[in-house]
């Protein structure tokens, strides 16, 4: 029992630092950027850097802390508990996952345009070139949140 307290709140404490540090760099950051608001390249390498390092991470505690709830929680047939793909709440964890994927691949890809540019001492260009991508990873990453709260809130029993 303590190990799926703990799990759920490993899996909660570095979904919502990974989403509000993509919606961060997605909707101040780069257009700050963008506009022209810093002189130097520095400061968004080093921002860069560590999203892409706390991307990986999360990614990695995400999958095994929501790997073992959702073994502990979810029957893969027709088992004693929901079934992961036969109920709601089974099918939303398998949404959860998805969408996960996506946010992993959307900040590799944007991380990955703004690395390539910043390296040409370009500013303005990368943060233009990667604000497309960060930002479909904030939208992602806030339906993550939202799918998120509707298994841990329990919103389907009221649907």
């Amino acid at each position: 029992m303590v190990d799926i307290l703990v799990s759920r709140i490993v899996h909660l404490v570095f979904a919502a630092l990974w989403a509000g540090s993509v919606c961060y760099v997605a909707f101040v950051v780069l257009p700050l950027a963008r506009d022209g608001a810093f002189n130097t390249t520095k400061p968004l390498e080093v921002m860069s850097g560590k999203l892409t390092t706390l991307s990986r991470a999360s990614a990695v505690v995400l999958f095994l802390s929501g790997g073992h709830l959702a073994g502990t929680t979810y029957t893969v047939g027709d088992g004693a508990g929901p079934g992961l793909f036969t109920s709601t709440n089974g099918q939303l964890v398998l949404a959860m996952v998805a969408l996960w994927l996506a946010l992993a691949v959307l900040v590799e890809v944007g991380s990955k345009r703004l690395r390539t540019g910043l390296d040409g001492k370009k500013l303005r260009e990368p943060a233009h070139e990667a604000l497309p991508v960060f930002r479909a990873a904030g939208v992602v990453a806030i339906g993550l949140l939202v799918v998120a709260g509707t298994i841990s809130g329990g919103l389907v029993r009221f649907v």
